[in-house]
C-alpha cells in the first residue's frame, strides 16, 4: 500500500526565482528552514528561463551580471541552509491545518509548514506565439522565444521578430555573433528604450543588420529546421528572408495560476500586502517580489530582496512565537557567521 509522505519544514516558498532564493537566506539567518516549489524544471525563475545570458545592470555592487550568474551566486549563498526543492511542479492546493498549512503539488507531493511565502514573480508565464502554420514543428530547434545559450546562434542567419525591449536588446547583443541578422516588426514605431532604438538604427545604417517592416506569414523548410521566413511587407510585397533560426519576442502571457484559488485577496492578478511584513490578507501567508502590490511598488529584484528581509521578521513570529526577534548584523554577529560557515 502506498503511503503519503508529508515533508515538514518551517516555511514553504512558492517560486524559486531570485527573490524566493534570497528569502531562503533571510529565513535561514534566524533558524527557519525552507522548501521551495516551482513550475520550472530549474531554479532561477525568469532570470534562468528567459534571459540567463542577458546582462542585468541594477543589482547592487554588481555593475553587470547575467541572469544565470545571479542565480548561481544566490544558490551558493543559501547552501548553508540546505533548502529543499520541488521543481517542475506547481502548488495546486493549500489547506489550513491545526498548526499551519499543507500544500499539495501537481506531482502529489505534500508539504507542511507554519508559514507560506508566495514569491511567484508574475505567476505562470508563457510566450505569445506568432500565428504561423506548423510553428510547433520547429520550436526548440530553430524557433525560440528566449535566449538560454547565445552560442547556438553563432554564425547563423537569424531573424528576430518583435519591437519591444527584448527584441531590440537581443538584436544589438547577438548582431556581432551571427552571420546575418534581420529584425522584423509590424510597424515603424518601436516600444523599446529610445537609446536602444537608436543603436539598432545605427547598426542598420552601417549595413550590419537588415530591418523589415511587415507581418510574418509563413515558414519555409523541413521540420524541425527552417530555411526561411516569409513576410508581407508594409508596401504589400511578399518577401522571403533566408534564415536558419528565428527568435520571436511578442511578449508574455502572465497568469496567477493555482495561486488565484488559494482564497487570498487579489487585484488584477497581484496580491495586496502590508509594507511592514509583506503579509497578505491571510495571516501567516506572505507575498514578496513581482507577485505583490502596494503603494509605491517597483518591480525590481532589489525591491524583492528588501521585501524578503522584512518578511523573514514577520515569519519569525509564527515559527517561534515564544521568542523575541533579535536583529543582528552578519558583519558582527558570531552566531550568524557560524551559521554561514565563515
Amino acid at each position: 500500500m502506498n503511503m503519503t509522505t508529508i515533508t515538514q519544514t518551517d516555511v514553504i516558498i512558492i517560486g524559486a526565482g531570485p527573490v524566493g532564493l534570497f528569502a531562503v537566506f533571510e529565513l535561514g539567518l534566524y533558524d527557519m528552514k525552507a522548501a521551495l516549489i516551482d513550475t520550472l524544471p530549474m531554479v532561477g525563475g525568469q532570470c534562468a528561463e528567459l534571459y540567463p545570458e542577458k546582462p542585468i545592470y541594477d543589482i547592487p555592487a554588481c555593475p553587470i551580471i547575467t541572469g544565470q550568474e545571479l542565480t548561481d551566486r544566490l544558490i551558493e549563498q543559501i547552501k548553508p541552509f540546505n533548502p529543499q526543492f520541488f521543481l517542475n511542479q506547481s502548488a495546486e492546493t493549500v489547506t489550513k491545518t491545526d498548526d499551519g498549512w499543507q500544500v499539495t503539488t501537481s506531482d502529489g507531493n505534500i508539504l507542511s509548514a507554519k508559514v507560506i511565502v508566495i514569491a511567484a514573480g508574475g505567476g505562470i508565464f508563457t510566450a505569445k506565439r506568432p500565428a504561423l502554420e506548423h510553428l510547433a514543428d520547429y520550436e526548440d530547434t530553430s524557433i525560440f522565444y528566449a535566449v538560454k545559450k547565445t552560442d547556438i546562434f553563432k554564425d547563423k542567419h537569424l531573424v528576430i521578430a518583435g519591437g519591444g525591449d527584448s527584441a531590440l536588446d537581443w538584436t544589438i547583443f547577438l548582431q556581432p555573433l551571427v552571420k546575418s541578422l534581420t529584425l522584423v516588426h509590424h510597424r515603424d514605431e518601436f516600444r523599446a528604450a529610445p537609446d536602444t532604438v537608436s543603436k539598432m538604427y545605427a547598426l542598420r545604417d552601417a549595413g550590419k543588420l537588415n530591418l523589415e517592416i511587415g507581418k510574418l506569414t509563413a515558414l519555409h523548410g523541413t521540420a524541425p529546421y527552417i530555411t526561411g521566413v516569409e513576410m508581407l511587407r508594409k508596401s504589400g510585397d511578399k518577401h522571403i528572408i533566408s534564415a536558419d533560426m528565428m527568435l520571436a519576442f511578442y511578449g508574455l502571457t502572465m497568469k496567477a495560476g493555482p495561486i488565484s484559488n488559494f482564497g487570498i485577496q487579489m487585484e488584477n492578478n497581484l496580491i495586496p500586502v502590508d509594507t511592514e511584513k509583506f503579509e497578505t490578507n491571510i495571516k501567516s501567508i506572505f507575498a514578496i517580489g513581482d507577485i505583490n502590490t502596494y503603494a509605491g511598488k517597483q518591480k525590481l529584484i532589489l525591491s524583492g530582496f528588501h521585501e524578503a528581509a522584512l518578511m523573514a521578521k514577520g515569519a519569525f513570529g509564527y515559527i517561534y512565537p515564544e521568542k523575541r526577534f533579535r536583529f543582528q548584523y552578519t558583519t558582527s554577529s558570531s552566531d550568524l557567521q557560524n551559521k554561514l560557515g565563515v
